[in-house]
């Protein structure tokens, strides 16, 4: 009988009761919207892109997500390129991330703005 409420302790919570986890994106991170075709083939933006060799994609749970389970679905994600352009990192957002509106969605913009790494926010100079 206490082995049994023992093991009901060790068993994990319901999603809903969990909290949920700050993510850090890096300076690099730009937004974008995402159309996710048969691997690895994608649109970013209305343009076609494709996902980089050993891409990683990180659901809103922040657990890997495999690129075949997403074909098809659109997203807004935070990501990083590689050397190629092609993604290399790729972040579902979650509703409190999409809050963040002011989020560079080009390398042009990320130059020209302050990013806080600690607060996860940019601030437009």
């Amino acid at each position: 009988m206490l082995a049994a409420g023992g093991l009901a302790a060790l068993a994990p919570a319901p999603a809903s009761a969990q909290l949920q986890v700050q993510r850090y994106f890096p300076r690099n991170a730009l937004r974008g919207e995402v159309v996710f075709g048969q691997p690895p083939q994608l649109t970013l933006n209305g343009v076609a892109a494709q996902l980089a060799p050993g891409a990683r994609i990180r659901g809103t749970d922040n657990l890997l997500v495999m690129s075949g389970a997403l074909a098809g679905t659109k997203a807004t994600v935070h990501y990083t390129t590689d050397m190629y352009g092609q993604l290399l990192e790729v972040w579902l957002l979650r509703a409190d991330e999409l809050a963040k509106k002011v989020w560079p969605k080009t390398a042009e913009e990320a130059a020209a703005w302050t990013f806080d790494p600690a607060g996860q926010f940019w601030t437009k100079n």
